[in-house]
C-alpha cells in the first residue's frame, strides 16, 4: 500500500489540473486567485467549489452533468486526489481542477465573489470540536466572502448530529435555508443531487443509512 501511495504521489506532480501549493505560495495569495477562469479554465463560466472532495467522484460527476460550469475540488489528502485526477485525464474533462490544500486557505486561493456555488460533501463531523466543523461560523464567514452574493451552498452528510448542528448555526447566522431533508434519496431521489454519489455514499445507502441534505444561501453579504 505504501508503495502504491508513493507511485500516486509521484504521478500527482505530472497532472496539469492538480495544484499543490506550499504554504509560502499562498502568502499573501495564490497566483491564480481571481484568475482561475482566465488563466486556467480559459472561459467565463461560473465556478463550483467542492470542499473535502476526497477521490473527486462528486466533483467529476458534477462536471459531467454540467459541462457549462467549471469545477474545483479541494482536499488535503494527495492519495485521494490521485483518483479524481486520473478520471479527469481518462475522460479529458476540461472543466475540472483539483487543489491539495486545507479549507482554511480558501481566501488565499479565491478572491471575493469568485465562486458561484459551494458543495460540502460528507465532511468530518469533528465530534466535540465544533469550531473545526466545515459549517462552523468561522468557515461560513470565509464562504460568504468568496461567494458571489447569490451563491448557494450545499451540504450532504450521513451524520444527523452534524446536520442538526448546521441548521442551528444557520439560524443564528441569518442564512436562508432553501431546501432541507433528513432523507434525500427517498424524498428527492429524482434530483441530480441524489443521483451523483460519492464512494462512501453508495456504501452507506446499501447499508440502509439515510443521507441528509441542506441547500442554503446568505441573506447579508459580509463586508468585513
Amino acid at each position: 500500500m505504501a508503495k502504491k501511495k508513493l507511485i500516486h504521489f509521484t504521478e500527482n506532480i505530472s497532472f496539469p489540473h492538480l495544484f499543490q501549493p506550499r504554504y509560502a505560495e499562498l502568502q499573501p495569495e495564490f497566483r491564480l486567485k481571481g484568475r482561475w477562469r482566465e488563466d486556467f479554465f480559459r472561459n467565463n463560466q461560473p465556478i463550483t467549489l467542492e470542499l473535502g472532495c476526497g477521490k473527486g467522484e462528486y466533483t467529476t460527476g458534477l462536471a459531467r452533468e454540467f459541462p457549462e460550469r467549471n469545477f474545483i475540488g479541494i482536499d488535503i489528502k494527495g492519495a485521494r486526489l490521485w483518483r479524481g485526477c486520473k478520471t479527469v485525464e481518462e475522460e479529458d474533462l476540461k472543466n475540472v481542477a483539483f487543489i491539495r490544500s486545507r479549507a482554511d486557505h480558501i481566501e488565499n486561493l479565491f478572491q471575493p465573489g469568485e465562486i458561484g456555488e459551494i458543495w460540502i460533501t460528507f465532511p468530518d463531523p469533528q465530534p466535540g470540536k465544533e469550531r473545526k466543523r466545515l459549517t462552523a461560523p468561522v468557515f461560513l464567514k470565509r464562504y460568504q466572502r468568496i461567494l458571489k452574493p447569490s451563491g448557494i451552498i450545499h451540504l450532504k452528510t450521513d451524520d444527523r448530529e452534524f446536520y442538526n448542528y448546521t441548521r442551528e448555526v444557520l439560524k443564528e447566522y441569518q442564512a436562508e435555508i432553501l431546501l432541507a431533508t433528513e432523507d434525500l434519496h427517498n424524498v428527492y431521489k429524482n434530483e441530480p443531487v441524489a443521483q451523483i454519489l460519492t464512494y462512501y455514499e453508495s456504501i452507506w445507502l446499501e447499508q440502509g443509512k439515510k443521507i441528509a441534505y441542506l441547500r442554503f444561501q446568505f441573506k447579508i453579504q459580509d463586508k468585513n
